[in-house]
């Protein structure tokens, strides 16, 4: 037996004792999980150095050493992260709906685990920890398959969430992680349907795709983001607020799926916003790319290409596009956005109404930021990644996201006639 079927077997065995386990025991690893990443920082760090060492020898760009690092600030944000996971309600047997039927038949429809679920992603060594922690508290064994960049300090962090689950007498086999980053493990991995009952991929757009046209098992398409900020001609913000929507949805931090990389302004108010407010961005750093039009009233824009417009960048760049409507806007982003998050900046109820309503996205602002699309911003605690299809959920997939139901039905005897 290979070594991906073996690991997923064992998941197998193991999720059946977490399936029906107390909150409070779950919690429990949670919690001693929180305490030790904090104890073992040091060692966390030194391993993540490693890999980033190791990273910065192939020269990787600044955006990928951004995701891979992990500080003591890092870490601590990590371990917060799951205490606000012990603080949530435990889904695992939520009754959704209930009704007793005409033939006296008294029917619940209850949330249950998935079972075991496999996480395939990129260089986020938080996503390690995350992933784990969330597939725990909704009752499911948690298989991992990170990338070769992180696999020191993924595997460091692997074993100091195993020595929880050993201390609170819990298979140990309810984390684990692929030891490899061969592409061979991976295929293998995509084709237990025995052993593992969906599958999640995390990270850029080649990942996601190969996971979603190769895989034999269900997959949850976590896609990249794609992040577009609309600005309406119908607007009484003051160009204060509105370079700092822009400037924080693509700066604050830029190699994350929820950043803007494309700004769209009508016509009637780009010849007085665009000069300002690309300035600002300039001031930041940013590589500006455009159309013509945005050329012609900021000289300093590079060109923009069709394949522009479909980029996600993940870094400092951004490319901007004139208008002339908002419906225009709108039929940009559905053609060319990735369903994740856009915000319109407008002053007009109907406006925002037509944008949030049209858009075909998981999350549509109004004056805000896209930065907000994250399962702690939205109340949700840690996430395990953002949904951007339409089977079973769309945006933060959190806690309650990691379920399937089942129905339940009480009788006395009843038969079908």
């Amino acid at each position: 037996m290979g070594i991906v079927r073996e690991i997923a077997k064992k998941s197998r065995e193991a999720s059946y004792f977490l399936a029906n386990t107390d909150s409070d025991l779950k919690n429990k690893v949670l919690k001693d999980v929180s305490d030790m990443l904090i104890d073992k920082s040091d060692e966390i760090i030194n391993a993540n150095c490693i890999d980033c060492r190791e990273a910065e020898k192939e020269g990787i760009s600044g955006s990928f050493l951004d995701r891979l690092k992990l500080d003591r600030k890092r870490i601590e944000d990590i371990s917060k992260s799951i205490q606000d996971v012990i603080g949530l309600n435990d889904p695992v047997g939520e009754v959704i709906f209930g009704y007793k039927l005409p033939n006296g038949l008294t029917l619940n429809n209850v949330r249950v685990p998935f079972g075991v679920i496999g996480i395939i992603y990129e260089a986020r060594p938080n996503v390690t920890v995350d992933c784990a922690v969330l597939c725990l508290k909704a009752g499911s064994a948690v298989i991992l398959r990170g990338s070769s960049h992180a696999m020191k300090s993924n595997t460091k962090l692997v074993e100091i969430m195993k020595k929880a689950l050993i201390m609170n007498e819990f298979p140990e086999e309810l984390i684990q992680i692929i030891p490899t980053s061969l592409r061979e493990d991976a295929e293998e991995m995509m084709k237990l349907r025995e052993y593992i009952d969906v599958l999640i991929p995390r990270g850029g757009k080649g990942l996601i795709e190969s996971v979603v046209n190769n895989s034999q098992l269900p997959v949850i398409e976590t896609g990249i983001g794609n992040c577009h900020i609309y600005i309406d001609n119908k607007s009484d913000l003051s160009i204060e607020k509105v370079i700092d929507i822009v400037i924080n949805a693509k700066t604050q931090r830029p190699s994350v799926c929820n950043a803007a990389e494309k700004l769209l302004i009508h016509v009637e108010s780009a010849e007085k916003l665009l000069p300002v407010i690309l300035k600002a961005l300039e001031n930041k750093n940013v590589k500006l790319k455009g159309c013509e039009r945005t050329k012609k009233i900021y000289p300093a824009v590079e060109i923009a290409g069709e394949s522009d417009w479909y980029e996600e960048y993940l870094d400092l760049i951004m490319a901007v596009k004139v208008v002339d409507s908002l419906q225009d806007a709108v039929s940009h982003i559905n053609k060319y956005g990735s369903h994740h998050s856009e915000t319109i900046i407008t002053s007009d109820y109907e406006n925002a109404r037509y944008f949030t309503s049209r858009v075909d996205s998981s999350a549509v602002y109004v004056n805000a930021s896209t930065r907000f699309t994250d399962g702690g911003q939205f109340g949700m605690g840690a996430e395990i990644g953002i949904s951007t299809q339409k089977m079973h959920w769309r945006g933060p997939m959190g806690l309650r996201q990691l379920t399937t139901n089942k129905f339940i039905i009480y009788g006395d005897g009843q038969i079908r006639q």
